[in-house]
C-alpha cells in the first residue's frame, strides 16, 4: 500500500499544482491584491513582502514600474490557462476527427493528412508561430489559433494509429456485418475507445500549450500589452536579474510549476486509464 501511493504521489502532488492554478485564473479578478496594471514609479523595483508607499504590501515585489508582481502573476494564469485550454480544444477537435477519418477510410485523405503531418513536423515551432503572427497580427484570439493549428498533428497520429488497429477487431467486423453504418461505427464503437488516450494527451498539451504561449509572449509576437503574460513578464524582467531578480524569476516559475504539475497529472491520469502501461 505504502508503494502503491508513493508511485502516485507525482502525480497527486501535479494535480494540486494544476488545480490551485486553475483556480486562481479562475477566481483572479476576486483575488487580485492591486490593479495589475496600475503604475507607481515611486514603488518601482520593490523586493517582495516590503510595504509599498500606500500602506500595502508587494508580497512578490513589484516590477520596474512598480506593478504588483502578485497581482501580475494571477491575472497572467488567466490569460495562460484560457489560451492553453482553448487552443488543447481547438487541437483536439480538429486532430481526432483528421485521426478518425484517414485511419478508418485510408485512401487519398489518408496521403493528404500524413503529408502534411510530415511538413508541419519539419518546421519549428517558433518559426511557426513567428510566422503565424506575422500574417495575421497580435492578439489573444490569434496566439490561440496558432497554438491550436499547430497542436491538432500529435491527436491525428495517436487517433490514426488506433483506429487502424482497432478497425479490425472482431467487434468492429461483427458490427459492420450486422450492417451498421461508418457514421454509427467510429462514433459509437471506435471513438470511446479512444476517449483515454486523448484525454491524457490533452493534459500533456496543456502544459505545452503553456509553454508555447509564454515564449511567444516573450518574443513579443504573442499577446500584446497592458495585458499581463507570464512571458511578457520574464521577457520585462531579464534585464534586471542581477538587481532585481524577482521579476523575471518569479513568473518564470509560475510557468515551471504548472507545465511540471500537467506533466505528473497526465502520468497519472495514464497510469489510471490505461493500466497496461504500469
Amino acid at each position: 500500500m505504502t508503494h502503491h501511493f508513493s508511485k502516485r504521489l507525482p502525480g497527486v502532488v501535479g494535480l494540486v499544482l494544476v488545480v490551485v492554478i486553475v483556480l486562481c485564473a479562475i477566481f483572479a479578478d476576486v483575488l487580485v491584491p492591486r490593479n495589475p496594471t496600475a503604475q507607481s514609479l515611486r514603488d518601482r523595483m520593490k523586493p517582495p513582502a516590503v510595504e509599498l508607499s500606500n500602506g500595502s504590501t508587494a508580497w512578490l515585489g513589484t516590477d520596474h514600474l512598480g506593478r504588483d508582481i502578485l497581482s501580475r502573476i494571477i491575472k497572467g494564469a488567466q490569460v495562460s490557462v484560457s489560451v492553453a485550454a482553448s487552443a488543447v480544444l481547438i487541437s483536439g477537435m480538429v486532430g481526432t476527427l483528421l485521426g478518425l477519418i484517414s485511419g478508418y477510410y485510408g485512401g487519398w485523405f489518408n496521403t493528404i493528412v500524413m503529408r502534411v503531418i510530415d511538413i508541419q513536423l519539419g518546421i519549428p515551432i517558433i518559426l511557426f508561430g513567428i510566422a503565424w503572427i506575422t500574417l495575421f497580427g497580435a492578439g489573444l484570439f490569434s496566439v490561440i489559433l496558432v497554438i491550436g493549428v499547430w497542436g491538432w498533428v500529435k491527436y491525428a497520429r495517436l487517433v490514426h494509429v488506433m483506429v487502424l488497429s482497432l478497425k479490425e477487431r472482431q467487434f468492429i467486423q461483427a458490427s459492420r456485418a450486422l450492417g451498421a453504418t461508418d457514421l454509427r461505427i467510429l462514433f459509437r464503437h471506435i471513438a470511446p475507445n479512444l476517449l483515454g488516450p486523448v484525454i491524457v494527451l490533452a493534459t500533456l498539451q496543456i502544459g505545452e500549450a503553456v509553454l508555447l504561449e509564454s515564449t511567444l509572449s516573450f518574443l513579443g509576437v504573442g499577446i500584446r500589452p497592458p495585458t499581463p503574460t507570464w512571458g511578457s513578464m520574464v521577457a520585462d524582467g531579464r534585464g534586471y536579474v542581477d538587481t532585481a531578480w524577482w521579476i523575471a524569476v518569479l513568473p518564470g516559475a509560475a510557468i515551471g510549476l504548472f507545465v511540471l504539475g500537467s506533466n505528473l497529472f497526465g502520468e497519472l491520469l495514464r497510469d489510471y486509464l490505461d493500466p497496461k502501461t504500469e
